[in-house]
């Protein structure tokens, strides 16, 4: 009798065909109690059936609960011949039953319905263990153990086990100095997550389910963050790429309306939306390094050296030190670098260097000015048509004046066989220059010239295909590569 009431306060809050069959059975027990008495009452034969729920809907009555078992069980086991798996299956949505005694001749089921539904309602879910990193996504696991071993692995990404082990001990050994650090020597003082994990027993499908390799590559990897950009003054699109760790590649990719060499406008808003991790693994360590200061190199000028010449007056040497810093870094990304301590072992010897400053008219600095109004580099020095080209071909300027590179004073000025009208200047520091093809000449030998003044003109004479200026540059006799000077 107790499990009759117990059925019928499950059964009334849904309004179900169970509650009807117990409202019958209660009317109908009454009745005879009354009616023919305890000891007939007693010889009355009873059948339990079950009230049948999917998610507190009801689906229908069986006369037997194996009926319900045996499907449970049939599913479990078909599932798990074809997944080939450990996991615990199970079925979902949630499923119960419940009892209820009724007059054997009022017994009303309807298994075969039952059966039907169920089959078609019930799906094979997994019991596993769900990681949540703060409110963001989930990541699902087998079970509990997996689930450690997922954080585990987790934090190997960014320190040793060693060093994780090593952090363990120190943690219950607090009360003891730290020993100090040997050269080169790493100690992990903390690490942690950047968000509040938390475990809790979820049903999913079974391809939820991650091994601990693909969970730790799902939460490295993360979930799409979206970002804009709005371009400031100067910017480029190789730098914002640079400045938001991303290729140009990538850039460009999330603005297909973009072409590499286009031009972006300030407050123009870019698109930078990208992976973000799940969390971040929070590494703060420390570090003993023996390292070297470099030397600073001081230049000092002197009026009375040409200006051009340099001397050495100090060789540079790198000093020495022992320093300890303290290191933060998130997912293996340096984001803070303090000293803690620093022993100078040496110090640096300055590398010190005289610089002339004196300048005459006919003395070249060294330095040397594109020697057009413009134009651009129609050939380049190196093999050209089976003989090797000595300087570079300078064309199509916008003014076709010919300037000196440098000051100096004329060497040459006449007309050179196949260099036609040409014109060296030597830069008295062991420097010469030589300009040909010209139209015309400007100047004569034995003239001084300033850097940028005018020599003579382009032109197309010797051995040449078009207007344009053909310019070498020698070093101590020695033929020069003009692209390294210019």
């Amino acid at each position: 009798m107790n499990t009759r009431f117990k059925s019928l306060s499950k059964l009334t809050g849904n309004g179900s065909k169970g509650f009807k069959k117990i409202t019958f059975s209660v009317i109908a027990l009454t009745t005879l109690t009354l009616g023919v008495g305890a000891h007939v009452f007693a010889d009355l034969a009873f059948n339990t059936v079950y009230y049948v729920y999917v998610d507190d809907d009801y689906v229908g009555t069986v006369s037997d609960k194996k009926i319900v078992e045996n499907i449970v069980d049939n599913k479990v086991e078909d599932k798990q011949e074809v997944l080939d798996t450990k996991l615990n299956l199970t079925v979902g949505p949630e499923l119960t039953y419940v009892p209820e005694h009724v007059f054997q001749n009022a017994s009303d089921t309807d298994d075969q319905e039952v059966i039907q539904k169920l089959d078609e309602l019930l799906s094979i879910k997994a019991v596993a263990t769900e990681i949540s990193f703060g409110e963001g996504a989930q990541v699902y696991v087998k079970d509990s153990e997996v689930a450690k071993q997922v954080i585990e692995a987790l934090k190997l990404k960014y320190v040793t086990k060693e060093q994780l082990e090593q952090l363990e001990q120190q943690k219950t050994t607090t009360t003891e100095a730290l020993p100090p650090l040997k050269e080169n020597e790493t100690r992990i003082l903390d690490i942690k997550l950047s968000k509040e994990v938390t475990y809790a027993n979820k049903k999913v499908a079974p391809s939820k389910i991650l091994t601990v390799d693909e969970a730790v590559d799902y939460i490295l990897k993360g979930t799409l963050e979206e970002k804009k950009y709005k371009v400031q003054v100067g910017d480029a699109l190789s730098q914002i790429a640079s400045n938001h760790d991303m290729s140009l590649e990538q850039l460009l990719t999330l603005n297909p309306e973009l072409q590499e060499d286009d031009f972006i406008k300030v407050d123009q808003e870019l698109n930078l939306t990208a992976l973000k991790p799940l969390v971040e693994v929070m590494v703060e360590k420390e570090i003993f390094l023996k390292e070297s200061i470099p030397y600073d190199k001081i230049v000092e000028e002197d009026e009375t050296m040409y200006k051009g010449d340099t001397e050495v007056k100090q060789e540079g040497k790198d000093g020495s030190r022992e320093v300890t810093y303290k290191i933060s870094e998130h997912n293996g990304v340096l984001l803070n670098k303090e000293m803690l301590n620093e022993n100078i072992l040496e110090k640096p010897t300055a590398y010190v260097v005289v610089k002339g400053t004196k300048v005459i008219p006919s003395r070249g600095d060294g330095t040397f000015a594109w020697p057009a109004v413009g134009g651009y580099i129609s050939s380049k020095q190196g093999t050209r048509w089976g003989k090797f080209h000595k300087g570079i071909d300078i064309a199509r300027p916008s003014d076709r004046t010919i300037k000196a590179a440098d000051n100096g004073i004329v060497k040459f000025a006449g007309n050179s066989s196949g260099y036609g009208n040409k014109v060296v200047i030597d830069h008295q520091n062991g420097y010469e220059t030589v300009y040909a093809h010209l139209s015309s000449i400007n100047v004569s030998v034995g003239e001084t010239v300033s850097k940028g003044s005018k020599i003579g003109v382009m032109g197309s004479t010797g051995n040449s295909t078009g207007i344009h200026l053909h310019f070498e540059i020698y070093k101590n006799g020695n033929l020069e590569n003009p692209l390294d000077y210019l």
